[in-house]
């Protein structure tokens, strides 16, 4: 949770994110879901008009591999970051993605009620290692604070909320209309099995900033590269027991995960600009 009021003059994206980490009244409930009426709503119904109906999982499967075959040819924005950012400037994006590290699956949660119970299992397991299996040094959360303190940055979230951009804030606020509002989950279970898939391929740009750079507290992204490529599993695991429980819309789920690669992807260029510019 954040002791922090929404300023007039913060952005409709910094005042969703927190508003979104405030005690759930229901004046605040009210307040999020007019922001995202005119944010979130637009761009799924927009996703959804381009999107030809996809005849089942299968297919999802094979769009989801299209998809990461792509991205795993890299960007200008990962080359530039990987091979010649200065420290300054990976510290720039570090911060820029504090806010995320810092509260990392905590918004995960509320969707495990609404899968089915062997569902309800594999998410589990993607969330106990997020939570570094009970075990407060594995935490994800602190091995980005581990990197926080090397760079020399802040510790609290709430030193972030003034640094970060509007295009992170909607790829913070999107998993908690994804997990708490969006009336269909399989939007979640297509979000978070790309997210839980690309980032093997998407982190080795950190990693390798991290070792050109002599960081030594670069295992927040060097972790990832290792458990993802289980909880890809996990995920894929769930949407199978989803089905088997519930049936399944795969359109939804390349629906969810066309969303979360727009946002994500937006966040990362935008991020490595600013860190540039800055420079």
């Amino acid at each position: 949770m954040l002791n922090v009021t929404p300023k007039p003059t913060d952005s409709p994206h910094k005042r969703l994110f927190i508003l979104n980490r405030t005690l759930q009244t229901s004046t605040v409930l009210a307040r999020i879901e007019e922001a995202e009426a005119a944010w979130i709503d637009p761009l799924v119904a927009g996703l959804a008009e381009r999107t030809a109906p996809l005849a089942d999982r299968a297919e999802w499967k094979l769009r989801l591999d299209g998809l990461l075959a792509l991205e795993r040819g890299g960007s200008p924005a990962g080359d530039y970051l990987a091979e010649k950012a200065t420290r300054e400037q990976f510290a720039h994006v570090v911060r820029e993605f504090a806010l995320d590290g810092l509260t990392e699956a905590q918004n995960f949660f509320p969707a495990v009620p609404r899968l089915p119970m062997r569902a309800q299992m594999a998410v589990m397991r993607v969330l106990i290692d997020e939570f570094g299996c009970g075990n407060l040094q594995q935490t994800h959360s602190q091995l980005y604070l581990d990197l926080l303190a090397e760079l020399g940055l802040p510790q609290l979230l709430e030193s972030f909320l003034d640094t970060t951009g509007d295009e992170t804030y909607a790829f913070l606020n999107v998993f908690y209309w994804l997990t708490l509002r969006a009336t269909h989950v399989e939007y979640f279970l297509g979000a978070l099995a790309y997210l839980e898939a690309s980032i093997p391929d998407a982190f080795t740009v950190q990693a390798r900033a991290c070792a050109r750079l002599g960081l030594t507290q670069g295992r927040y992204y060097t972790e990832h590269l290792h458990i993802d490529t289980f909880h890809m599993r996990e995920m894929q695991t769930a949407i199978k027991e989803y089905e088997a429980a519930c049936g399944l819309d795969a359109t939804k789920l390349w629906i969810g995960a066309q969303l979360l690669s727009q946002l994500i992807g937006g966040a990362f260029d935008a991020a490595v600009e600013r860190a540039r510019e800055a420079a």
